[in-house]
C-alpha cells in the first residue's frame, strides 16, 4: 500500500489478527490530516461498517464506521469494555509507555477506564460535582470570560475567532470550575491540544497536566472552595488522591478540547449562513439549532477512543478477537447512509447523533459545554457590530488528527 505517513514498509504485519494479510489504512499522517472524511468513506466502501486501521506507531485497531455498530459497542460494555488492561498489544509489551496512544487509550483510575460498579461509583462522584458546579454559575463564568476575551480585540476591527476566542474561552471556564487560577488555564491550552494531536510530545504534555492538577489537589486539601476539586475530595464515594487527579484531568482535557472545537465549528456555521446569522442577531433563532447541526456534521471528537473486545466475536461481518482495540468513528457514523441517506435533509430536532458518545459512558458534562457555547455566541454577536468573515468561506481549512478535526482559523472583521 502507499505510505502517506512516510513510515517503513511492512506495517500490515501489525494488522488485527482477524485480518491476516489485510492492508489497513493509517488513521494518522498527511492523508488523514487533509481529508479525514475521504479516508473514512473509502474504508466504508472497501470494508463495510468495520475496517482494519493502524493508529500512530502502526498500532492495529478496528475502526467502527456504521451507526448501528457504534451503538452496539457503546451500549454493550460486557462485550466491548473501556478497560485497557485487556488490550492485547499493550499487555504483550508492544505499546511503549512513551507512545502517544497511552494518554488517550491507557488505563487510569477514572470512570472512563472502568465498567460496572467501579464505573458507577466514580461517575456518580463526577456527575454530582459537575451538577453542583453548573448550579454555581457556569453561565456567569462564561459571560465573564467571553467579554474578557472580546475586550482583547474589540478595538481592532478584526480577529481570528479560533486563536483569539474559541481556543481559550472553554478552558478559562473549566479551570474556574476546577478551582484553578486563570493564568494556569491559559497555560494548559497547548498541553491539552498536544494530547489530542498526538506525536512525540503527547506524553510529556499529559504528564505536565497531571503534575499541575496534582498540585491543585494538594492545595485544595487545606484551601477548600466551591469547585470540582473540593467536591471530589469530599464526596461520599471516598475517592483517593490519584482518582481525584485522574478525574480532574478527564474533565479538563475532554471538556476543553471538545467544547473549543465545537464552538469554532458553530461560529463557522453562523458566519457562513447569512439567514442563521441574521436570525440569531434579531432573536428569531437561538444557538441550539446551530449546535445541533454541527453535532451531526462536524462532531468535536471525530473518532472516539476506544473499546476492547472482551471475547472473540463478530461485528460488521468481521471476526474480532479478545483484546482487540476498537475505535469508534463518530463522524462517519453520523454520515452513515443507512441511517442518513440524504445528508442535505435538515436534522433540526433530531438529537440521536453520536457526538456525545452513548451508553453508560455518555458525556456527563454535555449540558455545561452547550451552555458555554450558547453564551459565547450570544455575547460575541451582541458585542461586535457587522461581524463578517474576512476571507471567502472556501478558504477556511481544517487539520485532522486520529481523534479530531479542528478548524485552523476563522478570520473575521467587524465595525468599531
Amino acid at each position: 500500500m502507499s505510505d502517506p505517513a512516510g513510515n517503513a514498509p511492512g506495517a500490515a504485519r501489525g494488522c488485527p489478527v482477524a485480518h491476516p494479510g489485510a492492508d489497513p489504512a493509517r488513521l494518522y499522517g498527511p492523508a488523514l490530516a487533509t481529508d479525514p472524511a475521504g479516508v473514512q468513506e473509502r474504508l466504508r466502501k472497501e470494508h463495510g461498517s468495520v475496517a482494519p486501521v493502524l493508529l500512530e506507531g502502526d498500532v492495529p485497531a478496528w475502526l467502527v464506521l456504521g451507526y448501528r455498530d457504534i451503538r452496539r459497542v457503546l451500549d454493550n460494555p460486557r462485550q466491548f469494555t473501556r478497560d485497557a488492561r485487556i488490550w492485547r498489544d499493550q499487555r504483550d509489551g508492544r505499546i511503549a509507555d512513551t507512545s502517544p496512544l497511552v494518554p488517550m487509550l491507557g488505563w487510569r483510575p477514572d470512570c472512563v477506564s472502568q465498567d460496572g460498579e467501579p464505573h458507577r461509583r466514580l461517575r456518580g462522584a463526577v456527575t454530582d460535582g459537575l451538577q453542583a458546579a453548573a448550579g454555581r454559575g457556569i453561565r456567569r463564568h462564561a459571560t465573564h470570560f467571553a467579554n474578557k476575551e472580546i475586550d482583547g480585540f474589540a478595538d481592532t476591527g478584526r480577529a481570528d475567532l479560533v486563536s483569539d476566542y474559541a481556543e481559550h474561552l472553554p478552558m478559562l471556564v473549566i479551570t474556574r470550575v476546577l478551582g484553578m487560577p486563570e493564568a494556569e488555564g491559559r497555560d494548559l491550552v497547548e498541553s491539552c491540544a498536544q494530547v489530542l494531536k498526538g506525536g512525540e510530545d503527547a506524553v510529556t504534555h499529559d504528564s505536565r497536566i497531571q503534575e499541575i492538577l496534582g498540585a491543585l489537589v494538594v492545595r485544595k486539601r487545606s484551601e477548600s472552595g466551591s469547585d470540582l476539586a473540593t467536591a471530589l475530595l469530599a464526596h461520599p464515594a471516598r475517592l483517593d488522591e490519584e482518582e481525584v487527579v485522574s478525574h480532574l484531568r478527564l474533565v479538563l482535557i475532554a471538556g476543553h478540547t471538545t467544547t473549543s472545537n465545537l464552538l469554532a465549528r458553530v461560529l463557522q456555521l453562523v458566519l457562513t449562513d447569512t439567514a442563521l446569522l441574521s436570525g440569531l442577531i434579531s432573536g428569531r433563532l437561538n444557538v441550539s439549532a446551530a449546535v445541533e447541526e454541527v453535532m451531526w456534521n462536524s462532531p468535536p471528537l471525530a473518532v472516539l477512543p476506544g473499546r476492547f473486545a472482551t471475547s472473540d466475536l463478530e461485528i460488521g461481518g468481521h471476526r474480532v478477537h479478545q483484546g482487540d482495540l476498537l475505535v469508534l468513528g463518530l463522524a462517519a457514523g453520523n454520515r452513515d447512509p443507512e441511517i442518513r441517506p440524504d445528508a442535505g435533509v435538515s436534522v433540526q430536532g433530531n438529537q440521536s447523533h453520536l457526538a456525545f458518545s452513548g451508553g453508560p459512558h455518555e458525556c456527563p458534562g454535555q449540558n455545561i459545554g452547550q451552555a458555554v457555547i450558547e453564551i459565547a455566541v450570544d455575547v460575541l454577536l451582541h458585542r461586535l457590530r457587522d461581524l463578517r468573515l474576512a476571507v471567502p468561506p472556501g478558504e477556511l481549512s481544517s487539520t485532522a488528527s486520529s481523534w479530531e478535526t479542528r478548524l485552523d482559523r476563522l478570520p473575521v472583521e467587524f465595525s468599531i
